[in-house]
């Protein structure tokens, strides 16, 4: 009955419009007040869901949320994100479906400078979609390819997606991140053997090669950009700050080579870019504590005892344990947004990945990978609604140009579910 309240309170707020944040709110609400009538709890009291509200969002790691999103804002207006793109488009744009590769390489690249597939895919597409329009490209295809390469941000670090899991979690945020790294390659590489499958059909004339001079000198002009990532992961690797302390480092670095090296960040916007960021940490900062509360309240209530019960069955088979879980979480990815998934299931699903004995960092990693790929899956996809506004498509138009990388990107995630060594023995190398 208890499952029940939940599942109807939550779903019931929803349905009637309520932003994901409140509707967290009355499922606390709704499950204190069940609870309080049949004496599970002493007595409803709004000041426990306050007090748990405010305990949410008081959490150290969670200072890396503003920070890196910061760090997102500093490298787009600094001219780092440009520069990755001039840099990609120098290497691979003369080949085949060269733009395309183009998109795959920038979108890796910048997933290891900021973790918010929102902020990398806005910049990819804005910079790349009227240049692959130019060059011949149908727009609905482009638009796929982008929107697949910018949900690979949640999987490589730093990701803000992984820090709200370790936070709801109590898993290591530097194991999550380094672990992170081969599988968000993987998905890089799955789009771009999709996109040589495509492409090799166009008769699309690919654009002139740059001389090695030039490519030389505009891979120096990146070099800034590019060793932001070589920072932040060997710094963390090293012990010489926490990822908390990465984000500060990845902002700070960010404003400097926007502001004194590459000169393209001025004073007047930075007012304008703090808001920005201000702005989406408050948005996530929210649905954090609102989730908490209904962690809580979850925990109170033994709902993830409940959840072990109906899939004990499944407890003794790690791999068909896991394929359940990833395939609940890809129906689930089509109707809610990434943070609000992570927040509202973690509680529910990590006691059953424990009881199982299924590593949590390796969960965590796929947990986050599935609920990325569920940004580019409609009604909700926020990842393709940004794509399709910015390239002046419908979003039916959009999902039909990401089909093909989508269900790449599925089948990199259950071979990860065959393969877990695939993320666990880099995971032990990196971690020596």
């Amino acid at each position: 009955m208890t499952v029940s309240v939940f599942v109807f309170s939550l779903l019931g707020a929803m349905a009637i419009g309520m932003p994901i944040a409140y509707a967290l709110l009355v499922c606390g609400l709704a499950l204190m007040w069940f609870m309080a009538a049949t004496g599970a709890l002493p007595a409803f009291d709004s000041q426990i869901l306050a007090q748990r509200f405010v305990d949410g969002a008081d959490n150290f790691p969670l200072l890396a949320v503003p920070f890196f999103l910061l760090a997102g804002e500093f490298m787009n207006a600094g001219g780092l994100s440009r520069r990755i793109v001039n840099l990609a488009t120098a290497w691979v744009g003369h080949f085949r479906g060269g733009l395309g590769y183009v998109a795959v390489m920038a979108a890796i690249i910048m997933a290891s400078l900021s973790g918010s597939a929102v902020a990398d895919t806005a910049a990819l597409a804005a910079l790349l979609i009227p240049m692959m329009k130019r060059a011949g490209y149908e727009v609905n295809r482009s638009a796929g390819l982008i929107s697949a390469g910018g949900i690979i941000a949640p999987v490589i670090p730093p990701s803000i997606g992984m820090i709200v899991f370790g936070v709801a979690g109590n898993v290591s945020i530097t194991k999550l991140f380094l672990a992170g790294i081969v599988p968000g390659i993987l998905m890089g590489l799955a789009i771009g053997v999709t996109w040589w499958w495509i492409a090799k059909r166009d008769d699309i004339r690919p654009a002139p090669r740059v001389a090695m001079k030039q490519r030389l000198k505009i891979t120096v002009e990146g070099f800034w950009a590019l060793a932001l990532p070589v920072v932040i992961l060997g710094g963390m690797k090293m012990g010489v700050f926490t990822p908390t302390e990465a984000a500060v480092v990845a902002a700070v670095y960010s404003f400097v080579v926007g502001m004194f090296i590459y000169r393209e960040l001025k004073v007047r916007e930075l007012y304008g870019l703090i808001l920005a960021a201000g702005k989406t940490t408050a948005v996530v900062m929210f649905l954090v504590a609102a989730a908490m509360v209904s962690a809580w309240l979850i925990t109170v209530a033994n709902i993830p005892g409940e959840v072990v019960k109906l899939l004990e069955p499944f407890l003794d088979n790690k791999t068909l344990l896991m394929f359940i879980m990833m395939v609940l979480v890809v129906v689930i990815g089509t109707a809610l947004d990434f943070t609000p998934t992570v927040l509202i299931l973690t509680p529910v699903l990590m006691p059953v990945v424990l009881k199982a004995g299924i590593d949590p960092v390796y969960f965590g990693v796929m947990f986050i990978m599935n609920n990325a790929i569920g940004l580019i899956t409609p009604p909700v996809g926020t990842v393709l609604n940004v794509v399709s506004g910015v390239a002046r498509i419908s979003l039916d138009d959009a999902f039909k140009g990401v089909m093909p990388f989508f269900l790449a990107q599925l089948a990199v995630l259950f071979l990860l579910v065959l393969f877990p060594d695939i993320v666990l023995v880099p995971l032990k190398f990196l971690m020596q």
